[in-house]
């Protein structure tokens, strides 16, 4: 079982060549150009350089994982993590596992797990041992952790250090992370019996948090106020829409269920007001039911309306419909009745589940991770290293690649956490994932455009509204920021047309890279919003999807991917029990905590902190009209230092704060 000796430890006596340039990111030109401005020996560079590049950015679309969705054949060596990120996410892994060590352990001394302490026991010992490579690995290459898991520090150290040793150490940290990754599985002999002598209850889900701290949400989630924030500064931000007109003809609420629920209101003065908002989880036919261990899961396609009461700001429930047919699925309504309780928490339990599943596939792997790789091959594959445009965009691919291939071989194949957690038989959560990428419409979800389609922009009725709110600051700053870089080289909208490079570009999105709502580019305004939305979508649109995972998901009664008990088929004659009985097996909940604990938890590079990815990690842009003190970056980091100032006095003001959007929080792009 043993993968490291604590005598493992790393060598500081290798040779000290010069890294080759396969090891090493090229940082961008002190004088990027546009290829029409070149010398005719320049853009026989250019185009040479481009014809390398293209033979290691290759596109497929036959991943066997996500078919038909276009992606890098393999990971360039460039892309592969940094010896800084590996000490991240390996620090974080290690917390995790010894906090899954500790809970089988308990599972031992209760009689619930057959396999020997001295087993576990060793596997902390393990943790120690890679703790401690680790460290002195991290510390050789001047990584260092600043005043806290956010900044990172490079240490005044020789430049020297060997390539040859950087690539040991690496293929040491790459171990270290694959081996963690192996003790944080559950195997069916734990799912069978972990929790097997232990009453089901909320304490004991908590109680799988033994040494990590445990979540507020595992204290607040029944709340119905919590309930209806989680819409608006949740995971998942980015469903709930106005209802215009009339509610859906498939969701016949009456007006008397809706005033016994909004005191002093009626549905027709609701919605002549515009405040009532609504999910709808339609979407999410597309999956098959699957089992695990010979067990049925569950997934529905709800509807959940919301309201804002007169002269109120916040959403509250109003009604939930735990399937598209009124005909087989009863409109459940908040009741404090002993009765009618614990159909309703049922019915709010369906719908975490729901928002488990969209979330994950939708929102978040389809949405951020699979457009951005579009991207990422496209703008290798068609902007020279000379071009500005490649300079901008390619620090926010950092790690994406890598991360993606993960992901595709591991998260969401067979066998892996999505196909044991959530509810969907694999092959139908990979089928929902690739319609929701090439589905994907690039201009329309826009933060403006995508708000102002659902009807929750800032003059709706939906005044609480965290993270539109702090997401509209950010891309107002990352979207000036472009705006001033591209008129650095473009001197009008005819440098625009001219530039071959980037007619390539934008013909490859639209085309083989199946990004839909993008055409040609023809003017500096719509570069200078491409690139926006690109490195919005890289960070910040990213963080709010990701970095919730830890604080709300990993909490399974909170939400989780799938229901082990049917929908109720009515609110009356249900009890606690019933209601717990929905909630995943307790080593599923553990394996749930370990992997959101994980993608919630790594922070690595902060907006608007631009780095090489190569050792020692230089400042990435070399341009002095880009880095000089009146230059469009020193406006960025100015600017996202205001809005963090903006949003740190927001959050002293709302019921719950919503740090996600918070810039200082941002990874720059999606290594994670």
């Amino acid at each position: 079982m043993s993968f490291v000796s604590p005598s493992l430890t790393p060598s500081s006596s290798a040779p000290s060549p010069a890294p080759s340039p396969a090891q090493a990111s090229p940082l961008p030109s002190a004088n990027p150009s546009l290829p029409q401005n070149d010398t005719p020996a320049e853009q026989a560079a250019r185009a040479a350089q481009l014809a390398a590049s293209q033979a290691v950015y290759v596109w497929t679309t036959d991943v066997p994982t996500l078919p038909g969705v276009p992606l890098a054949t393999d990971v360039p060596k460039n892309d592969e993590p940094t010896i800084a990120w590996f000490g991240i996410l390996i620090g974080v892994g290690l917390a995790i596992v010894r906090n899954a060590l500790t809970v089988k352990l308990g599972g031992v001394d209760r009689g619930e797990l057959d396999t020997p302490r001295a087993e576990y026991e060793t596997a902390l010992a393990e943790c120690d041992a890679i703790e401690l490579s680790t460290a002195k690995i991290v510390a050789e290459h001047g990584v260092h952790s600043g005043g806290n898991i956010f900044e990172r520090i490079v240490g005044d150290v020789e430049n020297a250090v060997a390539a040859a040793e950087r690539d040991v150490h690496l293929a040491l940290l790459q171990g270290y992370k694959e081996r963690l990754e192996d003790l944080m599985k559950v195997d069916e002999a734990e799912v069978a019996g972990l929790g097997s002598k232990t009453p089901r209850s909320l304490d004991a889900y908590r109680a799988l948090f033994a040494t990590l701290p445990v979540p507020g949400i595992s204290y607040m989630f029944q709340d119905d106020k919590e309930f209806a924030r989680l819409r608006v500064q949740g995971p998942n931000c980015m469903l709930i829409a106005a209802v215009e007109g009339a509610l859906p003809a498939n969701f016949p609420l009456s007006e008397k269920a809706y005033a016994a629920v909004v005191n002093g209101d009626t549905l027709a003065a609701a919605l002549a007001d515009g405040r009532l908002f609504m999910l709808d989880y339609k979407p999410l036919a597309i999956l098959d039911p699957g089992t695990y261990g010979g067990e049925a899961k569950y997934v529905s396609q709800p509807m959940a309306l919301f309201a804002v009461p007169p002269g109120g700001a916040s959403l509250i429930p109003v009604a939930i419909q735990c399937g598209q047919d009124p005909a087989d699925c009863p409109i459940f309504t908040p009741s404090p009745a002993a009765d009618r309780q614990w159909g309703w928490e049922m019915a709010k339990f369906v719908v975490q589940v729901a928002d488990g599943n969209y979330h994950e596939l939708f929102a978040h792997l389809a949405r951020t991770h699979l457009v951005i790789e579009a991207f990422a091959v496209a703008t290798h594959r068609h902007l020279a290293e000379a071009h500005p445009v490649w300079a901008l965009l390619v620090p926010h691919f950092e790690g994406t690649l890598f991360i993606n291939e993960q992901a595709a071989t591991s998260l969401i194949a067979a066998n892996g956490p999505i196909d044991h957690i959530f509810a969907g038989t694999i092959a139908s959560s990979q089928l929902a994932a690739v319609d929701a990428r090439l589905a994907f419409d690039f201009r329309g979800k826009m933060p403006h455009a995508d708000f102002a389609a659902r009807g929750v922009g800032v003059d709706s009725a939906l005044a609480d509204y965290p993270y539109r709110d702090d997401a509209l600051l950010v891309w107002d700053a990352i979207h000036e920021w472009a705006r001033q870089y591209v008129d650095l080289y473009y001197t009008g909208d005819t440098d625009i047309v001219a530039d071959t490079e980037l007619a390539a570009w934008a013909a490859c999105l639209a085309g083989e890279a199946k990004v839909g709502g993008l055409g040609p580019v023809t003017t500096r305004n719509q570069l200078a919003e491409i690139c926006a939305m690109v490195m919005f979508t890289a960070s910040a649109q990213h963080a709010a999807v990701n970095l919730p995972q830890k604080d709300i998901m990993a909490f399974a009664p909170a939400v989780t991917g799938a229901a082990w008990q049917p929908a109720p088929n009515g609110q009356r004659g249900h009890d606690k029990t019933g209601w717990l009985a929905m909630m995943p097996p307790m080593a599923l909940a553990l394996e749930q905590l370990n992997v959101l604990e994980l993608l919630g938890s790594v922070h690595y590079r902060p907006l608007g902190d631009y780095r090489s990815n190569a050792f020692p990690y230089p400042q990435w842009f070399q341009d002095p009209r880009v880095t000089a003190a009146e230059g469009p970056l020193a406006w960025f980091q100015a600017a996202l230092a205001d809005v963090e100032a903006e949003i740190v006095t927001r959050n002293a003001e709302r019921m719950q704060p919503y740090p996600y959007l918070q810039p200082s929080l941002i990874p720059t792009s999606i290594n994670i």
